[in-house]
């Protein structure tokens, strides 16, 4: 008698930002630090994600940044919508990345 092999299934839910994109003041040290220093808030935000530090001076890797923090906490949305945010609004979008990882802990 030969046994079939078993197939484990996982699931996981899809969350949400815990703050919108335009919630800037929510969080008046990530606000202030995202308008007046932003290559230090894109250096801290790329380090707690385990990335380099130099990843906010590379073109494009902060669309690439918000995507893996996306993917990370398994957050609805698509990498369009996050070109979008960091191609319109990239200081906003930085903030609201800054605010998810402290919320997330």
């Amino acid at each position: 008698m030969t046994s079939q092999p078993q197939m484990t299934v996982t699931s996981y839910t899809v969350s949400h930002w815990s703050s919108d994109v335009c919630d800037c003041c929510d969080d008046c040290g990530i606000c202030l630090c995202g308008a007046f220093i932003p290559c230090i808030l894109g250096c801290k935000v790329a380090q707690d994600n385990g990335d380099s530090c130099c990843l906010p001076f590379l073109p494009g890797a902060m669309i690439a940044l918000r995507t893996s923090i996306r993917d990370r906490y398994r957050i609805n949305g698509s990498v369009c919508d996050d070109w979008v945010i960091m191609t319109c609004c990239p200081f906003c979008g930085l903030c609201q990345m800054a605010r998810e990882q402290k919320a997330r802990g």
